[in-house]
């Protein structure tokens, strides 16, 4: 992913004086809640590395892989893509006319734009684990709840980025169609919607792969897909079983990942002086895509009708949560929301000191080797295709229940997910300093301290910043499976029917969350 489709807002850059100061104040506070954080929830590194054996004795039990049922672990592959391919075009569908009022040079009304990006940020802020799991209870274990949670959490960034890309269009085209007379509508379809799809095209590719992503694990709640057999053959003990399907999951998405970015090149980069191949090229992909979308719908047997009369059941369930009861829980409650917080804090602390050497390793313009640059690749790749709620579960039956499982589960994913972002601010930097350094006889890590970091620094902070946030809201669902933070609350809460107990706990979520979100991209709008 490059950092243009990273969910944050640019802002102009505070001046140089100031910006050293900026980032020693933020690593003092970085290294102060980091250490806080770590004895809030009894975070030992010697206690961890006591917790290795275990760890490596659960991944001896694990080998060799073993797939018992290929034929349905197949269908249930398949059913899990076409989940992802299917939540993304329904919140396609949804987010185009959100991000038009959401857009502030195009939306009708300041009350509608105030409405439409409070949806935005609502389906950003609550984990698609949390949507999935209130639709298992409305509608039903089955795909479709699945389907929606993927919709709804999909909503949250594709309005949000449909919405950004509005806001930078050129005025120009949409003044001369204004003087023809055109009407708002065809105003928007003629001079502002051709600017704006090759944006649109670029995050909604992104986005089918973050969601194929995240369907794996909706299984885990009832809610269709791959990870329901994950979770049984975990449940059951029978960890050969479950590592086959892991790896079954990571060649899903490692061909997803080279199709995205084959797809991504098709589109974006058009061949000069061959318009028609252009359009045949888009015609057919969108062919292909709407063409996925009604197959999803009869493999995966949901009624078109399905689509909408969800409603019903959801609001009935969603206003049982209506009004919240803060008192049940008591203090119980904001203690597992600190342990969420401390958990978000101290894994990405761990996921930024391991991810920074491999994304710098990981970038064509610095790594020392390209054998170097590929095992980088690789292994960014492999442990970004595996959820963290997989690795939580994992790291539970080696370490046990706590806030210590949850913490390794996040740091290990984060690696993934921050060396990509560090990998591609390295390689976008201005070459010249790096030239400069070398033509006086620098060597590798004379470059790499002296021109490469520099250059960095800003990006790899509000990469950082960004890793927070993300990690925030998965640890807010990491309780699911015993790893401590606020979500077995919420779980326990949904299956034992106290909805209003659960509703204190999702105001609770999406407070810490939205807090979060807007503190990392205010520091973001400051550095990057």
């Amino acid at each position: 992913m490059s950092t243009g489709l990273t969910e944050r807002t640019a802002a102009p850059a505070l001046p140089r004086r100031t910006l050293p100061g900026l980032l020693q104040l933020i690593a003092v506070a970085a290294v102060v809640a980091t250490i806080g954080s770590a004895w809030a929830i009894d975070f030992a590194p010697a206690a961890l590395l006591d917790g290795l054996d275990e760890v490596v004795a659960l991944l001896e039990r694990m080998v060799p892989p073993r797939l018992d049922d290929p034929g349905r672990i197949a269908g249930l592959a398949v059913e899990t893509l076409l989940m992802a391919v299917l939540g993304t075009a329904l919140a396609a569908v949804a987010s185009v006319p959100l991000a038009f009022m959401a857009a502030r040079n195009t939306t009708p009304h300041p009350a509608v734009y105030t409405m439409a990006r409070a949806v935005i940020t609502f389906c950003r802020a609550m984990p698609d684990l949390l949507f999935a799991v209130l639709f298992v209870r409305a509608l039903g274990i089955g795909v479709l709840p699945g389907v929606l949670a993927l919709a709804l959490h999909s909503i949250g960034m594709l309005g949000k980025l449909f919405a950004d890309a509005i806001e930078q269009t050129d005025p120009g085209p949409r003044e001369a169609v204004r003087t023809t007379g055109a009407g708002y509508f065809r105003e928007m379809l003629n001079a502002v919607v051709p600017q704006v799809v090759p944006s649109w095209i670029a995050t909604f590719v992104y986005r089918i792969d973050i969601n194929l992503r995240m369907s794996v694990v909706l299984g885990f709640v009832g809610a269709g897909g791959i990870g329901f057999a994950l979770q049984d053959a975990l449940r059951g003990l029978i960890y050969p079983r479950a590592l086959g399907i892991v790896c079954v999951i990571l060649a899903i998405i490692a061909v997803m990942e080279l199709l995205a970015i084959l797809i991504r090149r098709m589109l974006l980069s058009p061949t000069d002086g061959h318009p028609f191949r252009d359009r045949v090229v888009r015609f057919t992909l969108t062919g292909l895509l709407l063409g996925t979308c009604l197959t999803a719908l009869v493999v995966l047997k949901i009624s078109p009708l399905s689509l909408f009369t969800w409603v019903g059941p959801s609001v009935e369930i969603f206003t049982r949560m209506l009004p919240p009861n803060f008192t049940a829980l008591g203090a119980e409650l904001f203690t597992a929301a600190a342990q969420t917080v401390a958990i978000g804090v101290v894994s990405t602390a761990i996921g930024v000191v391991l991810s920074i050497p491999v994304g710098v390793l990981a970038a064509r313009n610095v790594t020392p080797h390209a054998a170097v640059y590929w095992a980088a690749r690789s292994w960014i790749l492999v442990v970004r295709a595996v959820p963290e709620l997989i690795l939580a579960v994992v790291f539970v039956a080696a370490l046990g229940l706590g806030p210590v499982a949850g913490t390794c589960a996040l740091a290990i994913g984060s690696v993934g997910f921050l060396a990509k972002l560090v990998a591609d601010a390295v390689e976008e930097i201005d070459p010249g300093p790096m030239e400069a350094v070398r033509s006086v006889g620098g060597g590798w890590w004379n470059t790499l301290l002296s021109a490469v970091i520099p250059q960095s620094v800003p990006a790899m902070v509000g990469a950082s910043l960004y890793l927070f946030d993300v990690n925030i809201r998965t640890s807010t669902i990491l309780g699911i499976v015993g790893a401590g933070g606020i979500g077995y609350l919420l779980f326990e809460s949904i299956r034992t029917l106290n909805f209003d107990v659960a509703g204190a706990i999702v105001i609770v979520i999406f407070v810490i969350v939205y807090a979060i979100e807007r503190l990392s991209g205010w520091i973001r709008s400051r550095l990057v």
